[in-house]
């Protein structure tokens, strides 16, 4: 039987989730399907192709920018944790109501272990605080960050994050703002959670000058592998993490979501290369 998966989200032509999740079933014999499902292409609001693809025999889709809090709304959450954080991009359709769950945050989790062990993120500036700023916002606090720094132009928004995470770890030191360069000064982390630098949004949330003196920069962007973001930031000095280590993250938790099969993730990695180069 084949497994229908998909994505919804804006911009998504560029995504690597399609060949992540067809190579994973191949790895296991199992014939998968990946929609890239962008509302307005099909002519329907979120909620309406939503509703689509719950009764069109999708086993799960992933959701991403701008709809992880919308689908929030319109699942089951089991986990208190993810009902804390308030946004969703992994959707099971397997009962009456479909189950929510957050693989951002526990990719990103991966991610900063590969790269940085055990360390503890410090100051932590989060540039944008919609559905993947608040997984890593709460990720951060998972990992015992000193203090998060929420920077949006939706000043609203950020204080919505700031007030759930203040709820959920006692003693976490928060800043809000719409000057991301006033709250950047200081910072021994740069989060760059926002759509900018991705293709289709070139730039950069942060003046490359505003970086200095920061240890270490990530960027939840993907495509590109490496973001203008990312580049100032290595010139600056600092130690980045690619969000390309996120996506992997996230996709290797929703595989299991999905199929509860197993993956060998070094295999996979080496066959999203290959086709890079060829």
């Amino acid at each position: 039987m084949t497994l229908k998966l998909g994505l919804i989200g804006d911009n998504i032509g560029a995504s690597r989730a399609p060949r992540f999740h067809v190579l994973a079933g191949r790895q296991n014999g199992q014939e998968v399907t990946y929609d890239r499902l962008v509302p307005q292409e099909m002519g329907r609001d979120f909620d309406t192709l939503f509703d689509h693809v719950k009764a069109a025999g999708y086993r799960g889709i992933n959701i991403t920018y701008p709809y992880k809090e919308r689908a929030a709304a319109r699942v089951r959450i089991d986990d208190p944790g993810v009902r804390a954080l308030g946004a969703v991009n992994t959707v099971l359709f397997d009962g009456d109501m479909p189950r929510g769950f957050n693989t951002d945050h526990s990719g990103f989790i991966a991610a900063w272990r590969k790269a940085r062990g055990d360390a503890v993120p410090g100051v932590v500036l989060v540039i944008g605080a919609g559905g993947v700023g608040r997984a890593i916002g709460f990720a951060l606090a998972s990992l015992d960050a000193e203090e998060i720094r929420l920077a949006d132009t939706d000043l609203h928004r950020a204080d919505a994050l700031a007030t759930a995470l203040r709820a959920s770890f006692s003693g976490l030191r928060l800043r809000t703002g719409t000057d991301v360069a006033e709250l950047a000064a200081g910072a021994t982390g740069l989060v760059n959670a926002t759509p900018v630098g991705m293709v289709g949004h070139d730039g950069t949330p942060l003046p490359p000058a505003m970086m200095r003196g920061a240890q270490w920069a990530f960027d939840a962007v993907y495509t590109p592998v490496e973001t203008r973001f990312l580049r100032n930031a290595q010139a600056a000095g600092l130690q980045t993490i690619s969000g390309f280590e996120l996506f992997i993250g996230q996709a290797v938790d929703a595989w299991q979501l999905f199929s509860g099969l197993p993956l060998d993730e070094a295999r996979l990695r080496a066959d999203l290369a290959a086709e890079e180069v060829t």
